[in-house]
């Protein structure tokens, strides 16, 4: 896997992946940025949200449940010395759709946590506090 980051001017970076995504990266004004993309701390959460909803859905769609929505919501504290690390990372998921099995999506989000998910488990492996809570919303 490879990524090329290029700055552009003050606190502002492009950031391309190695299969040709770009994405603005900007710091606040108090830092030279202007505010113009998301911080990378923020990337680096966003990409923990994003890998652990791949596998939550991949495995649902597996199981045959009739998902129509999917929403993972992160929270996270860091430090407050330098480096501002991420000290606690917490994923709610919340699942809506019809006729859905909650150990289903119990079981869907607990292997993304413990099996799955090379963000989330990275993340734990170096020491932060990552927790895991689903919730199921059934339409009618």
């Amino acid at each position: 896997m490879k990524a090329t980051v290029k700055w552009v001017d003050g606190a502002m970076f492009l950031a391309e992946s190695g299969s040709g995504h770009s994405v603005v990266m900007d710091g606040p004004e108090d830092h030279g940025g202007r505010n113009m993309g998301v911080r990378p701390m923020e990337m680096l959460l966003l990409g923990m949200g994003g890998c652990a909803s791949f596998d939550v859905m991949s495995m649902l769609n597996k199981s045959r449940q009739d998902v129509s929505d999917c929403r993972c919501e992160l929270e996270a504290e860091r430090a407050d010395a330098v480096p501002a690390v991420f000290t606690k990372i917490h994923l709610r998921f919340i699942v809506s759709g019809r006729n859905l099995k909650d150990a289903h999506v119990k079981r869907a989000v607990e292997l993304s946590a413990e099996k799955y998910c090379s963000a989330s488990i990275m993340m734990e492996a170096a020491g932060v506090d990552v927790s895991h809570s689903y919730e199921v919303i059934e339409l009618v």
